[in-house]
């Protein structure tokens, strides 16, 4: 080990082209501190894995990695126990770490032509090494059945490996969609190889209530089942469409007992999430004594979102919350207990007298401090039982109780304060870790929640805030991958959406802190794909999209780069609207427009890719806002006119978008031009308060003072029907101006009956062509 070298996470270009070039080391999450040697171990008949006869940990590591070898080589391996003719052979041999250096999860792992040896000072150091010995050894050793002529050898090599952080993380929601045991153990399966460790499963909320509890029957034969299922996207339709079947689902004691003892095996720990004091409309359409208005009617939710109704802190709601919460501590042996926390409307609290005596009672200042008071009677009797609540972020609101984890969702925000004022905290914020999002171009992605998160910025995240000083980093106890399953309805979609997102995020959790270098990241990840593919995984392949970015020259052409992740493959492309093919002009430079164009390309790994570049008099012209809420929602001003139209209303980035203001925006075209047309398009999605303008004014100026030839028109448009994409055109025959101005009045507030009433809308325009 004296030439171990510490592995900067920012690999050297020539270590890069050396370790893809023999395609030896592309090991993901890449150790803590790695060296490549000559030379390779060869598996062979012959092979066995040696172990210390009582040494559990050990025994357990190398019976997997045994298994595995037998499956996709043939070859008789098996564990045997030490005696010193073996440990002296050419054979894999497992032995304990004396020099302190591992730590809990930690291990040390030595390659030798003539021998492998796997240190480590616990089970769970001896798994992970099993793991990176796994990934060292051909692809083909993830295939469930024997693989023919593949050369079985592990490259040599050195490491001292160990994680940054403790907890690196994924959440699984299987409330608004229930996932069978079998897929939430191979998605257990799953996190153990990327040496992932914890397992977040949310468990209720309320579109489904998914564990048994015995105490409340009600809970599983009501709260378990909702009617219906909304159909398509929630701002799809107004109004909502649904599909008019029962969905329901949920997890025997006896199955969840067989779920963490699986996990257990592969040293993941499961951590239960029971929401409280909101998202819980399935609980209290199964026992409505709880809210804080019994008479009420109850149902389970049959679409998305955030509901009004939700616990009432009174003495019967906390002993039915103890009794849920001394059977899930039964069932689930780790430390947290994730009582949620977010997302609680206070609606119900501030309608409630007995609410509002309460607030009075205890001194509190608000409703807000009323949900810390709830809070805090939660944590007070976990803790009681030897146990740690951990809450997303608005359990910051009216105080944090004493003991809580926070797990900082709305940005890094409530993370930064929670680490400040001394508490642990999970980084898991939306921008970075919500793994569904959008991974691709909406418009020929699955349909999801809305955002866009392509894998090159989950890798770009940092979860530790340098904001912090060294001792409040401290605090930071890892990182997690959220999956929220309301547009996630099978196994098959779930997989396709997680991964390779949450190998990003492995890596990011494991590897030490440092600069990260995303194209070494890339080709290791292309090797790592193929293993997942041994595996039947359904990943997503937008790692070798094509994507295009506008730019502008000084000659008034439109430049289009077309960019890839993938560096090993070619773009073909055309721009006569014929398909392209290999025997099409390969990408070089960027693409040169003078007219409105459609660019269709093709890359030699499979990706194919097509989009309509509009040229106008507008394209790449500098524009301003009469308002700071555009210009908040626009800093970079590009969006307006930079030759691509939003295709989708599926994703609001794409569009510019004010709340509850008018939205006023004036583009200077440089010099006097003629204008013949002015056209945008407004998003309309109702049951979001995305309304279309009531009116739209379309001006023209010589000064940028005086308007004339300005076109005022009224936007009609049924609020009901689905959501939509609706055009404003202007015609001005032969006009003359400088500067264009599009005026477009906000709605203002949502009609009632509607499911935002009384809330303000937003007016949102994506480009402004000008003819």
């Amino acid at each position: 080990m004296k030439h171990l070298v510490a592995f900067l996470v920012c690999l050297t270009l020539s270590f890069s082209l050396i370790a893809q070039s023999d395609n030896a080391y592309n090991l993901l999450p890449f150790p803590a501190q790695f060296a490549g040697s000559d030379g390779h171990f060869t598996v062979s008949a012959a092979t066995r894995i040696v172990i210390a006869a009582k040494d559990a940990g050990q025994r357990a590591a190398a019976q997997t990695l045994a298994g595995q070898l037998k499956l996709a080589s043939g070859f008789p391996v098996t564990v045997a126990s030490a005696t010193p003719a073996l440990a002296k052979g050419k054979h894999i041999v497992f032995q304990a770490h004396k020099a302190s250096r591992c730590g809990p999860e930690g291990y040390v792992l030595n390659v030798k032509p003539e021998r492998i040896v796997v240190e480590a000072e616990t089970p769970k150091g001896y798994f992970y090494a099993v793991q990176t010995l796994l990934q060292l050894l051909p692809t083909a050793v993830f295939s469930p059945t024997k693989v023919d002529n593949v050369a079985w050898t592990i490259p040599a090599c050195q490491l001292l490996d160990r994680p940054r952080y403790g907890y690196r993380g994924l959440m699984l929601d299987v409330s608004r969609h229930f996932m069978p045991v079998s897929f939430v153990k191979r998605f257990i399966d799953l996190m153990a190889m990327h040496k992932l460790n914890t397992f977040h499963w949310h468990l209720t909320d309320d579109q489904g209530w998914r564990i048994e509890i015995k105490k409340y029957p009600k809970l599983t034969q009501i709260g378990s089942k909702r009617k219906e299922t909304v159909v398509g996207h929630n701002a799809a339709n107004y109004p909502f469409q649904y599909d008019g079947k029962e969905y329901g689902g949920f997890y025997t004691q006896e199955q969840i007992k067989d779920v963490v003892r699986y996990a257990a095996a592969r040293h993941v720990t499961i951590v239960p999430e029971i929401e409280m004091p909101g998202h819980a409309l399935a609980a209290l359409a199964s026992y409505p004594e709880f809210s804080c208005d019994a008479a009420k009617k109850y149902e389970v939710a049959t679409r998305w979102g955030i509901f009004k109704d939700v616990y009432c802190p009174n003495e019967p709601t906390f002993a039915f919350l103890q009794h849920v919460l001394t059977e899930v501590m039964a069932l689930f042996p780790g430390k947290y207990i994730h009582i949620g926390g977010d997302e609680c409307p206070k609606d119900a609290w501030k309608a409630s007298a007995f609410c509002q005596d309460l607030i009075k009672k205890l001194k509190l200042k608000d409703e807000h401090e009323l949900q810390s008071y709830f809070i805090q009677r939660i944590e007070k009797f976990v803790n009681s039982k030897g146990r740690a609540i951990i809450g997303w972020d608005e359990i910051l609101e009216g105080g944090l109780a004493p003991n809580a984890t926070v797990m900082s969702w709305r940005g890094t925000e409530g993370g930064i304060e929670a680490a400040r004022q001394k508490h642990n905290v999970v980084m898991t914020p939306g921008e970075f870790c919500y793994l569904d999002q959008y991974q691709g171009n909406p418009a020929q992605e699955p349909l999801a929640g809305g955002g866009y998160l392509p894998i090159e910025k989950v890798y770009s995240y940092e979860p530790t805030p340098a904001e912090l000083t060294p001792d409040q980093q401290k605090y930071i106890l890892g990182v997690q991958g959220n999956v929220w399953t309301e547009y996630i309805p099978t196994t098959q979609h779930v997989e396709y959406m997680v991964f390779p997102r949450a190998s990003a995020l492995a890596e990011i959790g494991w590897m030490p802190k440092g600069p990260r270098n995303f194209e070494d990241f890339a080709m290791r990840l292309k090797e790592h794909l193929k293993r997942l593919s041994y595996l039947n995984v359904n990943y997503s392949k937008r790692l070798l999209d094509v994507r295009a970015v506008t730019q502008f020259t000084d000659a008034d052409q439109l430049q289009v780069r077309l960019e890839k992740l993938d560096s090993d493959s070619k773009i073909y492309y055309t721009t006569n609207g014929k398909q392209p093919s290999t025997t099409s002009t390969e990408y070089t430079m960027p693409i040169a427009l003078k007219k409105t164009t459609t660019i269709k390309a093709v890359t030699t790994a499979g990706a194919r890719f097509e989009e309509t570049f509009y040229i106008h008099r507008a394209k790449g012209k500098p524009y301003t806002y009469a308002n700071t809420a555009a210009e908040k929602a626009d800093p970079t001003k590009k969006k307006l006119t930079d030759g691509q139209v939003a295709q989708s209303p599926r994703n609001k980035s794409e569009w510019v978008s004010v709340t509850g203001e008018d939205l006023e925006v004036t583009i200077d075209l440089g010099e006097v031009r003629p204008v013949t047309k002015v056209s945008a398009n407004f998003l309309k999605r109702i049951s979001y308060n995305d309304f279309p303008p009531s009116a739209v004014e379309i001006g023209l100026s010589q000064d940028g003072t005086t308007y004339k030839d300005a076109i005022s028109q009224p936007v009609k448009y049924p609020l009901e029907g689905s959501w939509g994409m609706l055009p404003v055109v202007a015609d001005f025959k032969t006009a003359r101006a400088r500067y264009v101005r599009i005026k477009a009045k906000n709605a203002g507030a949502a009609p009632a009956g509607l499911p935002r009433e009384g809330l303000p809308t937003a007016v949102s325009v994506d480009e402004v062509v000008v003819e």
